[in-house]
């Protein structure tokens, strides 16, 4: 690969928040497994290297792009979150010097994997968001401070509200839900409100956006 263009992807990286305070440890890991195995089924088209769990309760996989790899962390937070378990998450750019391991996310080195994983270690911020795509760019900043903002509303969220956003999020409309729930559909536009929704997917449409120009940036769209 020397002297050949760079070859740039979105790596994907995550951390189980106080797992080992978790009362079920069996029942975490079990979890976490068919978490990361759905999203490798669900997202196979776009990862390049598929979500592989490392050391218990962390993972790492590559996506052709960081707009690819975004809602491989929503999907993966919602389905996690259903199980009351909380997960850190980084989206970071990376320069591949190897090549890649379309079997399992190891053995791959490049400039950006360091970087993504030592935020990922920084377990006293306040967001379950981080992003490493430009340290010299205020763009970082900015996409830090849209998922702190993601954080905060999920964690005000009841778990219908919860479940309600995610299958929102899903595809379901609000008259199917409200039939499978058996209520009126004015009751789930109360709950996109009082669930903060539509800022909640205004600031997702944000980092969407800003992911994708970087992406164009490196050609990577």
């Amino acid at each position: 690969m020397q002297g050949s263009k760079p070859q740039y992807f979105a790596v994907v990286m995550g951390d189980l928040v106080h797992s080992e305070k978790f009362l079920a440890p069996t029942e975490l890991h079990e979890h976490f497994n068919e978490a990361v195995d759905a999203q490798n089924r669900a997202h196979a088209d776009v990862l390049k290297s598929p979500l592989t769990i490392t050391l218990g309760d962390e993972f790492q996989g590559l996506a052709g792009s960081l707009a690819q790899a975004l809602p491989i962390v929503r999907d993966l937070r919602l389905q996690l979150m259903s199980h009351a378990i909380e997960c850190r998450f980084v989206i970071g750019l990376v320069e591949l010097k190897t090549e890649v391991n379309h079997e399992k996310a190891w053995n791959m080195m490049g400039p950006g994997l360091a970087r993504a994983r030592l935020k990922l270690n920084e377990k006293k911020a306040s967001t379950l968001y981080r992003f490493t795509v430009d340290e010299t760019s205020v763009t970082e900043t900015l996409l830090d401070a849209l998922g702190a903002g993601l954080t905060a509303i999920e964690r005000r969220w009841t778990s219908q509200q919860r479940d309600d956003i995610a299958a929102l999020i899903g595809g379901v409309t609000p008259a199917e839900l409200a039939k499978r729930r058996n209520v009126s559909v004015h009751s789930i536009y109360k709950v996109r409100a009082s669930g903060d929704m539509e800022a909640y997917l205004m600031q997702w449409h944000a980092i969407a956006e800003a992911l994708a120009a970087i992406d164009t940036q490196k050609g990577l769209a």
